[in-house]
Formats: C-alpha cells, sequence, structure tokens
C-alpha cells in the first residue's frame, strides 16, 4: 500500500526492501493489531472498575474469592500463528482437513491474586445448565464466600441458573462484566495462553487428541501460578490499583481489547 501511494503521488518506484527501511528511518514498526471495540461504554467501564475496587476491599473483609469464568472452544484444525523458518523457506503446517465440528470445549475460572485455576470439559454447547454445573464445581472447590466475574453471554443466565442461585446459604454472588469488554476478563488470558503453547501450528485431526492435550495443559496449570498471575494481569487491575491508590487516578481505555 505504501509502495503504490509512493508509485501514484511521486511517480518513484520503490522496491519492498527499501520501503520496510524507510519506513523504519522514519519510526514506525509492523503490528500485530488489536481490535477497537467501538460498542464499549466508556462509562459503564470506568463504574465496573471501581466496582471491582469495591469487590476486592469486600473480598478482604469476608474472605470471598474472586474468580473470572469464560468458556472457549479449541478446534482439532490446526491454529494458525507466526512461526520461525530459515529465510527463503516456507512456513508450512500439516493438515487432515478435520470438519469443524472436531472440537474441545472447556469452562474456565482463574484467581488472579492467586494463581489458581478450575476448568470442566464442555460436552456440546454451554447453556444455563451447563453454567450451574461449573458454579457447582466450584463450590465444592472453594468452601467459602465466591464472586463469580463473567460476561453477559446466553449461557450465562436462564431459569436453571436463577434456581441456583436461590439455594440457601449458596455465599456465591454473580458480577456481570460490562459489555463488549473481554480485556477485563482475566480468564481470556487462559485461552490465549492455550492457543499459544498447545494449540497453534498443530492439526490434531480429533476432537479427542485437542482434550487429551489441553487436559495436560490444566493438569501442569497448578505448579504454574506464578505465571498465571502474570499473564492475567488484565486492563481491568492496572485501573483497579490506581483508583485504589489514587480516587481519581482511573484512566480506562474504552476500545482497545
Amino acid at each position: 500500500m505504501v509502495r503504490e501511494f509512493v508509485r501514484r503521488r511521486f511517480g518513484i518506484g520503490l522496491r519492498r526492501s527499501a520501503c520496510r527501511t524507510y519506513l523504519h528511518r522514519l519510526g514506525f514498526v509492523l503490528k500485530r493489531p488489536k481490535k477497537r471495540l467501538l460498542k464499549a461504554d466508556a462509562a459503564k467501564r470506568e463504574a465496573f472498575v471501581r466496582e471491582y475496587v469495591a469487590l476486592q476491599q469486600e473480598a478482604k473483609v469476608t474472605g470471598a474469592r474472586i474468580l473470572f469464568v469464560d468458556e472457549a472452544h479449541f478446534y482439532a484444525e490446526a491454529d494458525l500463528r507466526a512461526m520461525w523458518v530459515l529465510k527463503g523457506e516456507p512456513a508450512l503446517v500439516d493438515s487432515t482437513s478435520p470438519r469443524w465440528g472436531e472440537k474441545a470445549s472447556y469452562y474456565s475460572a482463574v484467581c488472579p491474586e492467586t494463581g489458581a485455576v478450575e476448568a470442566m470439559p464442555l460436552e456440546g454447547n454451554s447453556s444455563a445448565e451447563t453454567s450451574v454445573a461449573f458454579l457447582q464445581q466450584l463450590r465444592a472447590t472453594y468452601p467459602g464466600p465466591l464472586f463469580i466475574i463473567w460476561d453477559n453471554g446466553p449461557a450465562h443466565g436462564g431459569d436453571a441458573l436463577r434456581a441456583y442461585l436461590a439455594t440457601p446459604g449458596l455465599r456465591l454472588r454473580l458480577v456481570r462484566l460490562p459489555a463488549y469488554s473481554p480485556d477485563f476478563n482475566a480468564d481470556e488470558a487462559i485461552w490465549s495462553w492455550i492457543r499459544e503453547e498447545v494449540t497453534a501450528n498443530t492439526c490434531f485431526g480429533t476432537a479427542a487428541k485437542v482434550r487429551d492435550k489441553v487436559d495436560a495443559f490444566f493438569h501442569d496449570i497448578a505448579d504454574r501460578a506464578a505465571e498465571v498471575t502474570r499473564r492475567c494481569r488484565t486492563a481491568l487491575q492496572a485501573s483497579a490499583d490506581a483508583v485504589a491508590e489514587s480516587p481519581n487516578a482511573c484512566h480506562v481505555d474504552p476500545v482497545a481489547a
């Protein structure tokens, strides 16, 4: 695009290498873009940061655990990522072209403060019933009060969920993230980590093989708590820390995910 602009404006033909050299001299670098979530509401995001700070303070007093929850799918087809190859050699990944339905699905929950991760395999599609099943698993793992933070997905509501929340003595509170704010969900980092370390550039062929590898990742993650806390520190935690230090210091990017 830059070479075409130079050709049209100045009548000069640049080689690709020369074009890159000039761009670097001008201070440009090549970056993988992130989505700008134009539907994200800056005011609601900022309000949620303050709500999260209040949750953190309440958790310290009550001993509650704050968990971020989400669902994800990992497909048997290769998840293509950048890879290192010798200059001039093609970057190729073998594929058996498995059908789209060959996938392994999971619920996951992460505590950014402790690095604890909990997962549950999911058969079929997520629903209110499967969400209840995962909440029951979390309730069994963590006997104390729980604050569950997740998005507004359709599986995070419904009659089954409302009935479960009416359980006497449940001591479990659901907190909804603001719309179009995946960068606030620490659990997204777990899914990105799996795609980076397990599924990148690998065609497993079958859902069973995908599940074997992802299960092994979740089994080993208990020994990587420090890395979990580092990876799962999101824009939400950074903004919450700023608010905790100074009530007027909250600066939230409303569009970068």
